[in-house]
């Protein structure tokens, strides 16, 4: 089994075959995905998504691209949504200073929120950082000193500097198709290093499809892709980092109930 934990079922790239695309990841093998919010505004949508399939949950959050337009949700608001049973993470939130598409105060203004939230609720904050190391370590370290929370680096493309202070922090780190690149090498040296019971997977789709689907449509059906070179670079088969990182996703994701072991009878 497989966890596919962070997609956005939700964008327009899924709209014309969403039923095939779920059936797709069963039969890869991926049984469970977290449709990601990006926008607090426009949650109703993913959360639709969530109700209809029983297989996938969902998030709620502002993403740093959209931090200014959303300024002024309250932490008291996005708790509130997080009640819904299929709510089992909150953000993505954090600090995008790639594309700067939202004023870094507001970034950080949002991140904070979500810290908040994170703390009050006790569910996964899913973090977005990019090229923002270094205030995102001060940011976590201020926040987590507040009182600690769980959280998850997700699509992890930083320094090995942010990965230890994250894992110092008690965050755990997850791996997007990004891992397969062929100029990743020093990605999946940071890879090889950190704790086994730290890893998640993810696709991040309709983004960064792995290798060999690299510049095509990402899917949830490609999650197996990045794990098998997680294991390869671990040196682990993929039925190893498969069930290593199925556990890690329910440690951290604790409202997503288990699925029910198969009997022999049923298998």
């Amino acid at each position: 089994m497989l966890v596919d934990s962070h997609c956005h079922l939700d964008f327009p790239d899924f709209d014309t075959d969403r039923d095939d695309l779920i059936a797709r990841a069963h039969e890869a093998g991926v049984d469970l995905m977290v449709s990601i919010c990006t926008r607090v505004r426009k949650f109703q949508p993913i959360l639709s998504i969530a109700e209809r399939y029983d297989e996938v949950f969902c998030s709620v959050g502002t993403h740093p691209h959209n931090a200014a337009e959303e300024r002024g949700i309250t932490a008291d608001e996005i708790t509130k949504l997080t009640e819904h049973p299929k709510v089992v993470a909150v953000g993505e939130a954090g600090l995008d200073y790639f594309y700067d598409k939202a004023p870094r105060d507001a970034q950080a203004e949002g991140l904070r929120i979500h810290c908040e939230v994170a703390r009050r609720t006790g569910l996964p904050l899913v973090i977005h950082s990019r090229d923002a190391d270094e205030d995102m370590e001060s940011i976590l370290r201020e926040e987590m000193a507040k009182g600690a929370f769980p959280a998850l680096l997700h699509c992890f493309s930083s320094g090995k500097g942010l990965a230890l202070a994250g894992i110092e922090l008690g965050l755990y780190v997850s791996f997007s198709g990004i891992l397969t690149f062929k100029r990743s090498e020093e990605l999946r040296e940071i890879a090889r290093e950190l704790p086994s019971d730290r890893l998640l997977v993810e696709t991040d789709a309709p983004y960064l499809a792995p290798q060999p689907r690299r510049g095509k449509r990402n899917e949830p059906a490609y999650t197996g892709m990045t794990a098998a070179v997680l294991a390869e670079t671990r040196g682990v088969s993929l039925e190893e980092i498969s069930a290593q990182t199925t556990e890690n996703f329910f440690r951290l994701f604790t409202k997503v109930p288990r699925p029910a072991k198969r009997t022999a009878e049923a298998a």
